[in-house]
């Protein structure tokens, strides 16, 4: 199975399953001399781990990560690093029920097909478990961009058709973390909230998008071609589960829009040439012009419902599906911390990059 590697310079392959019993990553390219934070990244990893809230599933995972390789006392020594995340709340009799039945809009189907077996244990290699790697070494990536002063900052914008009007210049990042939603606007937040238990009482799930903001990101990353800053972001954030859209600067807007109203007027602040507006989300020409870099991913509903739903098995025949085991009502609000270690990983593998298309 080919596909777990991310990066080019700065590079990740991760592995396990969510049954499994351990899951992992190594980062190769990481320079040396980094000082890793073992604080800053079980925190990062406390934002994405289940059971943080009753918005969330219930599984209840520490996700304590153990460096093996690749640091010394406390510093990064260029050399790859291990990571390691034990698996210690699986429970797999959760899953027996569907060991032969396809689940509507899951991977289960695709990945028989496929590879002409499975691991039904809560999906396997195809679950969202996965994306505690990600989180892992995305935490490791943020502090190799604080040494540059780059800051990430991803919140929740919508919950099903609630909607955060405001523009993210006029936010406080600062109180992303106050509410279990990540939602800057508590108002919003309340409401989003409300909807999201109201959903889950009802047996059902629903989706939600998340707005991610790049500040600080120096003027230069990203090629002109196939490696476009605003590309590799696109991959990078698709590529987590559940997310279906995503849209950098004016995005899907910009059809609405003329030539004149798009286009960002550059102006000399004095210290540095900057745009007038930002419809470009900080990216012209597929490389960062050091205006905020912002972009938008949306996710669909948890295909994990409740309700019974009519399906097929391996053998074609028609069956009836119930959803059991412990699942997201909405994945936005674990979600956050993943669409930003994504776009870390994107950025610290520019920066890279860039650093060597100047030797």
């Amino acid at each position: 199975m080919p596909g777990n590697t991310f990066g080019k310079v700065f590079r990740i392959t991760t592995f396990g399953e969510s049954h499994g019993a351990a899951i992992g990553a190594i980062i190769d390219g990481c320079p040396a001399g980094l000082k890793i934070d073992m604080d800053f990244i079980q925190n990062e990893m406390a934002r994405r781990r289940p059971g943080q809230s009753k918005l969330v599933t219930q599984r209840k995972e520490t996700d304590q990560v153990e460096i093996l390789s690749g640091v010394f006392e406390g510093v990064t020594t260029g050399t790859p690093i291990g990571i390691l995340i034990k698996n210690k709340d699986a429970r797999s009799k959760d899953y027996s029920h569907i060991a032969d039945k396809f689940r509507p809009s899951h991977a289960d189907f695709t990945f028989h097909e496929k590879y002409g077996l499975r691991d039904y244990r809560g999906g396997g290699r195809s679950s969202a478990r996965e994306t505690a790697c990600r989180v892992a070494t995305g935490a490791i990536a943020k502090l190799f961009l604080k040494n540059s002063g780059i800051k990430i900052h991803a919140f929740v914008s919508q919950v099903g058709s609630i909607k955060l009007e405001k523009p993210f210049e006029d936010l406080d990042f600062s109180k992303i973390e106050n509410n279990p939603i990540r939602c800057p606007d508590e108002q919003v937040a309340t409401e989003m909230e409300t909807l999201i238990k109201r959903i889950k009482k009802e047996g059902n799930t629903i989706g939600g998008a998340i707005t991610c903001v790049v500040e600080n990101c120096p003027i230069g990353l990203g090629e002109p071609v196939f490696d476009k800053l605003h590309a590799d972001l696109a991959k990078a954030i698709i590529s987590i589960n559940a997310c279906k859209g995503f849209e950098v600067g004016s995005g899907f807007k910009a059809p609405e829009m003329l030539g004149s109203a798009h286009n960002d007027i550059f102006e000399n602040s004095g210290e540095n040439i900057i745009t007038k507006t930002n419809n470009s989300g900080g990216i012209q020409g597929g490389i960062s012009n050091g205006m905020p870099i912002y972009f938008r991913a949306a996710f669909k509903p948890v295909a994990t419902i409740v309700q019974s739903q009519r399906s097929i098995n391996k053998f074609g025949k028609e069956v009836t599906v119930e959803g059991k085991g412990r699942h997201d009502p909405c994945v936005v609000p674990r979600a956050v911390p993943i669409v930003e270690a994504m776009a870390a990983l994107v950025l610290a593998d520019h920066l890279l990059r860039r650093r060597l298309d100047k030797i």
